[in-house]
């Protein structure tokens, strides 16, 4: 089976994250993933720039991380693909399938409602999963589900909690939306416990991963590191 990273934050882009792209990059080609996804925080979240900026400065450099990972991937032998979390009040989903060119042509995704964005997302070809939807934290002031904005939910989140891994596999088969895994990296190497979904054939792409999770060729893994 070939393993993939789905939901993983790297530093500087992510404000929350600790380590770097190389590091991180290092630490999967050690565990011998074949790629990963680099989903930092979008410019409605915990990204690590500054407020005045212009939406195409943001953008420039919510991709630099990707950018960069794309040319270590190739220099130790890694796949990278882009990906994206979106964020509203604590709520977050993970988005595949949207390049930055796309993102560039796009700014007018900030004023929308969340629930416009999402269906607008879709509508453009893109895979959103609301990721750990029944989290909770000091932060987070409410619960807040979007089973009709989206196709899948993160049902297993390495560093969330069974019950609340728990709520979301309920709130997936209860709506019959995809079910789907991540381990929300922020540490690299000093993430012990990893999950993410694998093929028994490679993706070649980041289209070919949507059309292969849509069709329901994914499955979940989990892995736990002494």
């Amino acid at each position: 089976m070939y393993k993939y990273e789905t939901h993983l934050h790297t530093y500087p882009v992510s404000r929350c994250a600790v380590a770097e792209v190389r590091e991180t990059l290092e630490y999967y080609k050690s565990l011998s993933y074949d790629g990963i996804f680099i989903t930092n925080h979008f410019l409605d979240g915990n990204i690590n720039i500054e407020s005045e900026k212009s939406y195409k400065e943001k953008i420039e450099f919510y991709f630099s991380d990707y950018e960069k990972a794309c040319v270590i991937g190739k220099e130790i032998g890694i796949k990278v693909f882009c990906g994206v979390e979106l964020s509203y009040g604590g709520t977050d989903f993970l988005v595949y399938g949207l390049d930055k060119e796309w993102f560039l042509s796009h700014p007018e995704i900030m004023d929308m409602k969340k629930s416009e964005e999402l269906e607008f997302l879709k509508e453009s070809g893109a895979l959103v999963i609301q990721a750990h939807p029944y989290r909770e934290a000091a932060y987070i002031d409410h619960i807040r589900l979007f089973p009709r904005n989206i196709h899948g939910v993160e049902i297993v989140n390495a560093n969330r909690n069974e019950q609340e891994n728990l709520m979301a596999k309920i709130y997936a088969e209860n709506y019959g939306l995809l079910k789907f895994a991540g381990s929300d990296n922020h540490i690299a190497s000093g993430q012990k416990k990893l999950a993410g979904v694998c093929f028994v054939e490679p993706i070649c792409s980041v289209d070919d991963f949507v059309d292969k999770v849509k069709n329901g060729k994914a499955e979940i893994f989990t892995t736990v590191l002494e």
